[in-house]
């Protein structure tokens, strides 16, 4: 059985988690597939963009708990974090867009995951639980920095030191997902987000995608030097000079990437 799935249709990349006995919960063997399929998206131009979804009841458990059982070498164990971490960052720093379908349980890793998408659609069955406070350890991987990005400081002292958990209606009034559907629309409704996000022009996607990260806690002189350098490398592009003409022709442009 392979652990992760992937197809590719239409320019859109689906990666699967596809180990339902363990709820998803990804080892060695996963970990690798994933930062492959995801480097391959982040230069593969038959790629336009990435759906990652899981298979049966949960989208993702966490990362295998072998891992921590197994963690007698402190050197190791923070070499196999920076691996993880570094895979959770593909998802933000691919310059295309990557929507999250959250089809049930996201948890440890799996809520990291979810967190570094551009996009998240949860089915009304998922569910969302900040565990690691019940087995000695804390939230990595970005679960902390990013979380505290999407819903604020004080509502993640509620999520994360009061032991909650939320359904996806209340994931969505605090900001960890765009939308909620009917479990058997969680594709249909995460294509159709990633479709909208393919209206925009390929350059300029990649950048704005990129300078949320960096500008986040910069100090404002600097996030508009930014916005200068990244304005300055796509006034000169096909893709403006396309976005013009389409304009002033009242019709829909076509974008090369150029």
């Amino acid at each position: 059985m392979t652990k992760v799935e992937a197809s590719l249709e239409g320019g859109v990349l689906l990666l699967r988690l596809n180990r339902p006995e363990a709820r998803n919960a990804l080892d060695g063997e996963m970990v690798a597939a994933l930062e492959g399929y995801l480097e391959q998206a982040g230069t593969d131009p038959e790629v336009q963009g990435v759906i990652l979804t899981g298979t049966g009841r949960a989208f993702c458990a966490g990362a295998d708990l072998a891992r921590f059982e197994a963690a007698e070498d402190p050197r190791r164990f923070r070499w196999e974090s920076h691996r993880l971490s570094r895979m959770v960052q593909l998802l933000e720093e691919i310059e295309k867009p990557v929507v999250v379908a959250v089809n049930g349980l996201a948890t440890g890793l799996g809520l990291a995951l979810m967190l570094a998408a551009d996009l998240r659609v949860a089915s009304r069955e998922a569910r969302f639980a900040f565990r690691e406070g019940r087995i000695g350890l804390l939230p990595s991987h970005g679960g902390i920095a990013r979380l505290v990005r999407y819903v604020g400081l004080g509502r993640a002292r509620d999520l994360l030191l009061g032991g909650e958990e939320l359904d996806a209606e209340g994931a969505r009034l605090v900001g960890l997902v765009t939308e909620v559907v009917e479990p058997e629309s969680l594709l249909d409704a995460a294509r159709a987000r990633l479709e909208r996000a393919l209206l925009r022009a390929p350059l300029s996607y990649g950048l704005v995608k990129r300078l949320l990260s960096a500008v986040d806690g910069m100090d404002l002189g600097s996030g508009l030097l930014m916005e200068m350098l990244g304005q300055s490398s796509l006034v000169a592009s096909e893709d403006h000079r396309e976005g013009l003409a389409a304009f002033r022709e009242g019709r829909e442009p076509r974008f090369r990437g150029r």
